[in-house]
């Protein structure tokens, strides 16, 4: 019986007490009478763009065949590190050398014919100055002097044309010799061999157009080819810092600034219109979105960027530090510097303030007049306040 009265007991404390606590709590002044309220503090505040881009060395070189044939070695494979003037590639150089040989020929003829039309015009002379010695002596005829000098004259002239013969082999063998040459590739900068089109075997015809065998790349600088909208291009500038992440989900961030805005974008991209509304354009069924592309360049002595890699890029547009800030939600920003936000005084009164704001990161806003560290502000305006 004592036990039963006793829990009766601790059971009606323990209601009593709760009743207590929830009369305190209503009776209690609270901010719950209005929105959330939040502080007015200091924060660093960074405007923004943000961009996706993708990473690409900055100086690189594609290496092709400017001579005909069959690949007999190939040096390097992709990720070889290769030294300016190496061996990269070697071409079958039949053909080319048959052709230098065949150069060597014609020009040792020519000079054969040449030495010969020397002679002849020699000979050409001697009897053209005993037909003027005859002449003077009027012992023989005009006719017979006139056809000595034209012979003279004839012998003379093919003399400078087969003159011109071997000079004109003579350059069709540099020619040839420069063909044969390229049938050994030597790398033209220091790098990275970064990717391979050709195999040994692979017959290459460089007549109409020159094969590419393989790329060599620097890969430190990267360039980041960033593709920023219309809409934001106008803030970025040359010399802006700026920063990257990967979207492969390493936490490391990367510093670059801005080399180059391309003051021509490619070409835009034609998307679908979705809303099943108007076109936007004038376009039926299709609407534009123009990039633009800046250029990033970051050190990568690590080589922990690659080529092709997609990152996530911030332009750093301004940024203020130690600023007194609001959440965006607590201003009623007029988009023009000047902003309204309902203080929730000491006494529990509110009061609405006249604003002029500065920077915003989308989730904060600099305040520059208006505000004090420490009041506190509501986050929603008072039901049927006004200012």
């Amino acid at each position: 019986m004592t036990s039963s009265r006793h829990s009766t007991l601790a059971l009606a404390l323990a209601v009593a007490l709760s009743l207590c606590a929830l009369a305190a709590w209503a009776l209690l002044p609270r901010d719950g009478q209005h929105s959330p309220t939040v502080v007015v503090s200091r924060a660093d505040i960074q405007s923004q763009v943000t961009a996706l881009g993708t990473l690409q060395p900055r100086r690189y070189v594609d290496v092709g065949a400017q001579a005909s044939g069959q690949i007999l070695r190939l040096h390097v494979e992709p990720g070889s590190e290769v030294e300016a003037g190496q061996l990269l590639v070697e071409i079958d150089p039949a053909t080319q050398r048959a052709r230098v040989e065949a150069g060597h020929a014609q020009i040792d003829a020519l000079h054969a014919q040449l030495a010969e039309q020397r002679a002849l015009q020699t000979l050409a002379s001697q009897q053209h100055r005993r037909q003027l010695e005859l002449a003077r002596g009027n012992a023989t005829r005009a006719e017979d002097v006139q056809s000595a000098k034209a012979q003279l004259d004839a012998s003379a002239a093919r003399v400078r044309g087969i003159e011109a013969q071997i000079r004109q082999a003579r350059a069709v063998l540099r020619r040839d010799e420069a063909e044969l040459g390229y049938t050994r590739i030597y790398a033209p900068l220091s790098g990275t061999v970064v990717a391979v089109d050709a195999r040994e075997g692979q017959t290459l015809n460089a007549q109409q157009q020159t094969p590419l065998i393989l790329r060599i790349a620097r890969l430190s600088p990267m360039t980041l080819w960033a593709q920023v909208s219309e809409a934001d291009i106008g803030r970025i500038k040359p010399g802006m810092a700026s920063w990257f992440t990967l979207l492969s989900g390493d936490p490391r961030r990367w510093e670059g600034t801005v080399r180059q805005i391309l003051p021509v974008p490619p070409r835009p991209l034609e998307q679908s219109n979705q809303g099943g509304g108007s076109p936007v354009g004038g376009q039926a069924g299709q609407s534009r979105v123009v990039l633009y592309t800046v250029l990033i360049d970051v050190d990568n002595e690590d080589r922990t960027l690659m080529a092709d890699m997609t990152a996530q890029v911030t332009f750093v547009v301004d940024r203020v530090t130690d600023a007194l800030t609001l959440p965006v939600a607590a201003v009623q920003d007029d988009g023009h510097g000047k902003g309204l936000a309902w203080v929730l005084t000491a006494n529990g009164t509110v009061q609405a303030r006249r604003l002029e704001t500065g920077l915003s990161d989308r989730q904060r806003v600099q305040i520059r007049t208006g505000l004090a560290e420490g009041e506190r502000v509501l986050v929603e305006p008072p039901q049927n306040a006004t200012p």
